[in-house]
């Protein structure tokens, strides 16, 4: 009886830090980056036609990202167990069936469930959630025997500071640049060297010929397809997936200028991601996904970094993914005068979570990265390191959220 006891506690922990570090998990790194998150729910809203729900997806978001982390720190600290348990096991009613249906239809790529942080398959993703389902739902029989790291009275402060935090984090990387980038244009990274894969690790393909005889029709591979046998009639070719290897990080990066012909019309001219991303000097990108939905409150520091280019020879592009006509709506009324490029919506997004932002590359490797409101004066544009600040704001985040807890676990204590 000892024996058994012992066991089911045992295996009540082990269920509690795995089901509470995935949650906690899972929300935290998407809480990093809501927006990116928000993109993900998008692709899954475009799937199933539902494009009119855009405008509630960014809140929807936040919400999700902030339930998924409270209920997984609550799990993890003991808090109201009972009700925490149910709470996670109806969110795991929810999306592991939902997580079924995207393993066999495959609407988007990945799941989106951790984010940019860490990136799995659809499949690999359901089955996670049967693990997690499996688990809750022992906790949810067995919840008594979580062991409270706090008393009743401290649990509710505890309860209000860990939602306000994870609700107030959530926001702050909603309207500033993530505390930590996860994707392949993070400071550092060089973009050319994110755009290559060893050809003997990528996708290999084969061709097959389709070929018809006497009114039946066969398949061969290019080493024996009979291409000087004229009794053969040649149907079709195909070309098939033999074994997936890896991606590169970044795909389909390309960017094309934009001209202003003698009618005044913009037009859509060269590629020319080869020139921005071998230029050896320092290289300014204004990114701005939509020139319609832009932000124009800091539009004059834009201005400013523009004429410090002009001054120093430095090239400076704005990249769009708006139409043609947008963009001549758009400099007709700011007659910036700048070098306008078109690149992919989501490529965009990607680059960096503002609209607009600006970035700073050399040889095609991100020296630093802004949001609107962050954009330095041009006196300060090459002083301040990188990540002097990001790694500041990271550090202050860990210590606002765990010191007032360590404080409350220790505080009041009976005498």
């Amino acid at each position: 009886m000892k024996q058994k006891i012992v066991l089911e506690k045992i295996i009540v922990e082990l269920s509690r830090v795995i089901v509470g570090a995935t949650f906690a998990f899972s929300g935290f790194v998407k809480a990093v980056d809501p927006l990116g998150f928000t993109y993900k729910m998008q692709d899954y809203l475009i799937s199933l036609n539902l494009e009119g729900l855009f405008s509630i997806a960014l809140p929807l978001a936040i919400i999700m990202v902030v339930a998924e982390f409270v209920l997984g720190v609550f799990l993890l600290l003991g808090i109201n167990s009972k009700v925490t348990t149910r709470l996670i096991g109806l969110f795991m009613m929810f999306f592991t069936p939902l997580t079924f249906w995207i393993a066999l239809t495959n609407p988007v790529a990945d799941c989106g469930c951790f984010g940019d942080a860490l990136v799995i398959s659809n499949w690999v993703s359901f089955y996670k959630n049967i693990i997690l389902f499996a688990g809750i739902a022992f906790l949810v029989i067995k919840w008594k025997k979580i062991t409270p790291l706090f008393s009743a009275k401290k649990a509710i402060i505890a309860s209000f500071f860990i939602i306000l935090y994870g609700l107030l984090f959530s926001l702050h990387n909603t309207y500033n640049l993530p505390i930590i980038d996860f994707r392949p244009y993070k400071i550092g990274a060089n973009i050319p060297d994110q755009m290559f894969v060893d050809p003997d690790k990528a996708d290999i393909y084969e061709t097959i010929f389709i070929y018809s005889k006497d009114g039946v029709e066969k398949e061969f591979s290019e080493s024996d397809y009979p291409w000087n046998d004229s009794s053969w009639i040649f149907i079709d070719m195909e070309t098939r997936l033999v074994k997936e290897g890896i991606k590169p990080a970044i795909e389909d990066f390309a960017i094309e200028s934009l001209y202003l012909d003698e009618s005044g019309e913009w037009n859509v001219g060269g590629d020319i991601t080869d020139l921005i991303l071998s230029d050896t000097t320092y290289t300014f990108i204004m990114v701005s996904y939509s020139l319609e939905k832009m932000s124009e409150r800091y539009l004059p520091r834009f201005n400013d970094i523009v004429n410090y280019a002009d001054e120093k020879g430095y090239p400076f592009y704005l990249l769009t993914a708006s139409s043609t006509n947008s963009v001549k709506e758009w400099e007709a009324k700011h007659n910036t005068g700048v070098q306008f490029c078109h690149a992919d919506e989501r490529t965009l997004k990607t680059m960096i979570r503002a609209n607009p932002g600006l970035m700073l590359i050399k040889e095609g490797t991100v020296i630093n990265k802004w949001d609107d409101s962050k954009v330095p004066s041009p006196e300060n544009l090459l002083i301040k390191k990188p990540d002097q600040g990001k790694g500041t704001e990271l550090l202050i985040s860990i210590i606002l959220f765990f010191v007032p807890l360590l404080i409350l676990k220790v505080s009041y204590r009976k005498k």
